[in-house]
């Protein structure tokens, strides 16, 4: 229900609700982003190596204007969290969003493909009605 209400806040284009929902995110209890076991094994050994430890420290996602579908994804490690994050914990892994970017990204699953053909990280994102072919940009 929850994804189905954020694309109708997106689609309408009102500015109001979707700065009143953004505003009370803290009162919503949803796991925003789910990690595979894929994600979550590549996350701990990528966080290790640069230096963070997956138990205290985020996986901070975003989102961005850009890329040739028009919007882009964010993924970075942090070891803080801002006063405007939301933060989620699915399969032992926190992840932290910007209030600005949960409405894009609400109900999204974050894989891990490798492989020859693999594709590093992957969102499926149910927001998302186009994406290029890379999938790293999508479009509402």
């Amino acid at each position: 229900m929850i994804p189905l209400v954020i694309k109708m806040l997106v689609e309408s284009a009102n500015h109001k609700y979707c700065n009143i929902f953004a505003v009370n995110l803290d009162k919503i209890n949803i796991t925003m982003i789910k990690v595979s076991d894929t994600a979550r094994k590549k996350i701990v050994g990528l966080m290790a190596d640069e230096g963070f430890d997956a138990v205290t420290d985020y996986v901070r996602v975003g989102v961005k204007s850009g890329g040739c579908s028009g919007l882009s994804y964010e993924l970075k490690f942090d070891n803080a969290i801002g006063e405007n994050d939301k933060v989620f914990e699915d399969n032992d892994i926190k992840v932290a969003v910007e209030k600005k970017s949960f409405l894009y990204l609400a109900g999204t699953i974050l894989e891990y493909s490798g492989g020859l053909n693999g594709k590093g990280f992957v969102f499926n994102n149910p927001n998302a009605n186009r994406t290029c072919g890379c999938g790293e940009s999508f479009s509402l």
